[in-house]
């Protein structure tokens, strides 16, 4: 699905004071029994570019029933909710003259939360057109409410295709990590930081083998002054996923990206996370301390070359971590795992990644917003936190 037609651009609250909002309509809750199109080669799994995925209803269909602008309902049918939260809502729709399918993303921006997240968001999706970014068609603006207009994905979450496939190869987990980091290369030349990179933020297309990776989700994103890294210190993100500087409370740039993308190299390889202490003291220390092994299985299977391209992303010190630029030139990337053994590395899927897995499959609407302010507030594995960390025993770089 190409988004380029469309014209990415700001659409002003209409001046007349009455009638904007006097569309209303009542819309089915995404059944995943039912297949709401027939031309599309298979279901539609449940989520949208941005991240968000079905609330699983306890009735087979629930009403959602909300006011559209009706700039919205001139362009796009409305079809079905598909995801819900604090601050958004997001329904599936069809363009009412290509019928190509879009996600909508209604962001409430009445309080400072709904409207700093969406703020966020839109300052980056304005900016990009990457083949592995979530990609805009177009925005529609109220004084309370923005509506974006976004891609649908409907290929499911990497962490997913990690548990459930009944194989696994190096080979595999390169296709993957190119996509990731062509797409990091790109925002970082730009100067944006993702700062929540994990598995659940990134979308395949179609369900399809060949389909391409999406890096969704940026509501925490940070754009660095002039294109260069710059002095950021709010921790927030996903505990596994963050980088020793962000825990120790030190300023950090866009190789915070480059440990996540490491942790998640590490999970492809090994199906377990590489930084897995159930307490969130000893989680920190041992990420500031770079505690973690290849040891066991399926470790004894795997190359020399994946261990070096983990061990280059997960180094403790940011300046000699690998950049994206340079993660795409590493010799194991570059050969797509060539000389690896193809001995299928689908190995028993850990305890932390399957109870993720099972989490966001049956997550109640209270933490399967699709608003990145409901993730903040309500998820209870993702963090902001603007006063300081307790202090740790940061380790001599």
């Amino acid at each position: 699905m190409g988004s380029s037609a469309c014209k990415v651009g700001l659409l002003p609250e209409p001046s007349s004071k009455t009638g904007h909002f006097s569309f209303m309509k009542s819309v089915m809750s995404y059944n995943k029994n039912k297949d709401f199109d027939e031309d599309l080669k298979s279901p539609i799994q449940g989520f949208v570019s941005d991240g968000s995925r079905i609330r699983q209803a306890n009735k087979a269909e629930t009403k959602f029933r909300t006011k559209f602008d009706p700039r919205v309902t001139a362009r796009y049918d409305i079809k079905a909710l598909i995801g819900r939260g604090s601050f958004s809502h997001v329904v599936r729709v069809e363009h009412r003259h290509t019928r190509q399918p879009f996600a909508i993303k209604l962001l409430e921006v009445k309080g400072h939360e709904g409207r700093e997240s969406c703020r966020a968001e839109l300052q980056v999706l304005r900016r990009v057109r990457h083949a592995n970014i979530i990609r805009l068609a177009e925005v529609f603006e109220t004084s309370h409410r923005v509506y974006l207009v976004l891609e649908l994905a409907t290929g499911g979450e990497l962490l997913e295709r990690v548990v459930a496939r009944g194989s696994f190869t190096e080979t595999d987990a390169t296709r993957a990590l190119i996509m990731v980091s062509s797409g990091l290369r790109y925002i970082h030349t730009l100067g944006i930081i993702h700062r929540d990179l994990k598995p659940e933020n990134l979308l395949y297309y179609h369900p399809g083998q060949d389909s391409r990776l999406i890096i969704t989700d940026f509501g925490l994103d940070s754009g660095c002054r002039n294109g260069r890294d710059w002095a950021l210190r709010t921790l927030c993100g996903t505990p596994e996923y963050l980088a020793p500087e962000m825990v120790g409370g030190r300023p950090y740039g866009s190789a915070v990206d480059m440990w996540a993308l490491g942790v998640i190299s590490y999970i492809l390889l090994s199906g377990s996370m590489p930084f897995d202490q159930r307490s969130r003291p000893r989680l920190f220390k041992a990420i500031l301390w770079g505690s973690y092994s290849f040891h066991g299985e399926p470790w004894s299977s795997v190359s020399n070359q994946a261990k070096d391209f983990i061990e280059r992303l997960l180094s403790l010190n940011p300046e000699q971590r690998m950049t994206a630029e340079q993660a795409l030139k590493h010799p194991w990337l570059v050969t797509k795992a060539a000389g690896s053994s193809k001995r299928n590395l689908h190995r028993p899927i850990s305890q932390n990644l399957r109870q993720r897995a099972s989490r966001f499959s049956t997550r109640s609407s209270s933490s399967s917003g699709s608003a990145q302010g409901s993730r903040l507030q309500q998820n209870k594995s993702v963090l902001k936190v603007e006063s300081p960390l307790t202090r740790f025993k940061v380790p001599t770089l």
